[in-house]
């Protein structure tokens, strides 16, 4: 077993250990930051998602969460890209895909997926605040009173008329998003299902494994955090709302264990030349990280506490954030497990992420800057609370209390 190469020398040198058979020239060049990349879009699509739920689809047990979610895509979608710019070895050369475009690349089309899907939601979140905005620049002085009358963008008519209109467009942004976000994720795994010279990577199940993924992920961790902020703030918390966010977590989950466990039985019936390395790193090298951490505490335990009736407040906090933590695990073993073996057929490679920033390389990839790309979502969150009310289109105790009993009726009818 080789051990790490301290220098700038090669990409990736410092945190790739080789083990038998590898080439001169082979490393794991994409690490933790294209871990957390497709982590992050996963989010903002599960989150964007939620909010449609709800302005699309008129499921009104959901509306307490449906400014939240909306928002929080926003801030999710901020930092979206932030870990490929850290990556780059010359982050500022990214301006070239827009200075230069080349639609026939995956990658280069991101910047036009990305700058449409985020055009969608900055317009949706404006037309739902519009009448806030409105307000407060009316009633407020100084930076901020300022600050609305920008937000406004010289649009004052909050009449009856204006309001519908602005909530029409803005079901119309919803539904127009939601293909969007799908595009927005689905091309990451096309990008993944697309390299053939990755046998893990290699099926055309990955952008539907990786967009049902973001679903589950996007939801589990709006629920989480909503519980968690409520508790936080003492604020009432409708437990139908919780419950409906459960069951559709539930039903996407099934589909996204469904698939990826349709993706190893493919690869297994198959059995290709490079099954016997790949069933090598599925069931012993990466046996903990998959089967027990993403399937099982992933997957298999948050859906048996959601399957189970009568959900409460604790059940589903447990359960969503184990759903979290499953996903960003699905991400690290597609791929980081996917670039372990040897294009030889026959070595390994290990990961070995930097902990202390001892050069700009191990900085770059390190844990200090993991922490700082997870952290800055809620960050984002906290400062846009400052500044629209996120979490005021609350339930009261008595509206709780219509909506379960409206529910109920229905499940009892049907």
């Amino acid at each position: 077993m080789s051990e790490p190469i301290e220098g700038h020398l090669v990409h990736g040198a410092i945190w790739t250990i080789k083990e038998l058979y590898t080439y001169p020239n082979e490393y794991l060049y994409w690490t933790v930051h294209i871990v957390i990349y497709p982590f992050l879009t996963g989010l903002v699509a599960g989150a964007f998602v939620l909010s449609s739920l709800y302005h699309v689809f008129g499921k009104n047990e959901l509306r307490p969460v449906s400014k939240f979610a909306l928002v929080f895509s926003l801030a999710l979608l901020i930092m979206a890209p932030t870990p490929l710019l850290f990556h780059l070895t010359k982050p500022w050369r990214a301006l070239n895909t827009m200075l230069t475009p080349h639609f026939y690349s995956a990658i280069s089309a991101f910047i036009f997926v990305y700058l449409t899907y985020m055009s969608i939601v900055v317009a949706e979140v404006w037309f739902v605040f519009r009448p806030f905005i409105v307000q407060q620049a009316r009633e407020k002085t100084g930076y901020l009173g300022l600050l609305y009358k920008v937000l406004t963008l010289g649009s004052y008519d909050v009449s009856e008329r204006a309001l519908a209109l602005d909530h029409k467009i803005s079901k119309i942004l919803a539904a127009v998003g939601i293909p969007a976000a799908a595009l927005l994720h689905g091309y990451v795994g096309f990008i993944f299902g697309s390299v053939k010279t990755v046998p893990l990577w290699k099926t055309p199940l990955m952008p539907f494994i990786f967009l049902m993924s973001a679903v589950i992920s996007g939801l589990a961790i709006c629920i989480a955090t909503y519980i968690a902020v409520m508790t936080f703030k003492k604020t009432y918390i409708c437990l139908t709302t919780v419950r409906s966010m459960g069951k559709t977590l539930t039903l996407f989950l099934i589909i996204a264990f469904l698939l990826e466990s349709l993706d190893i039985v493919f690869h297994a019936y198959t059995a290709e030349e490079f099954w016997a390395i790949l069933s090598e790193i599925i069931f012993h090298r990466f046996s903990v990280n998959i089967l027990v951490l993403q399937w099982g505490l992933g997957m298999i335990v948050p859906l048996v506490l959601l399957l189970i009736p009568n959900a409460g407040l604790i059940r589903s906090f447990v359960a969503s954030c184990l759903v979290v933590f499953g996903v960003f695990m699905m991400r690290w073993d597609v791929v980081i497990g996917g670039q372990s073996m040897s294009r030889s057929l026959a070595g390994f490679m290990k990961f070995k992420m930097p902990i202390l920033p001892t050069s700009i390389d191990a900085f770059r990839e390190g844990l200090i800057v993991v922490i700082f790309l997870l952290v800055m979502p809620f960050v984002l969150l906290y400062v846009f609370n400052k500044v629209l009310p996120v979490f005021r289109d609350i339930f009261t105790e008595e509206e709780c209390e219509i909506h379960t009993k409206e529910i109920s009726r229905k499940e009892a009818h049907t």
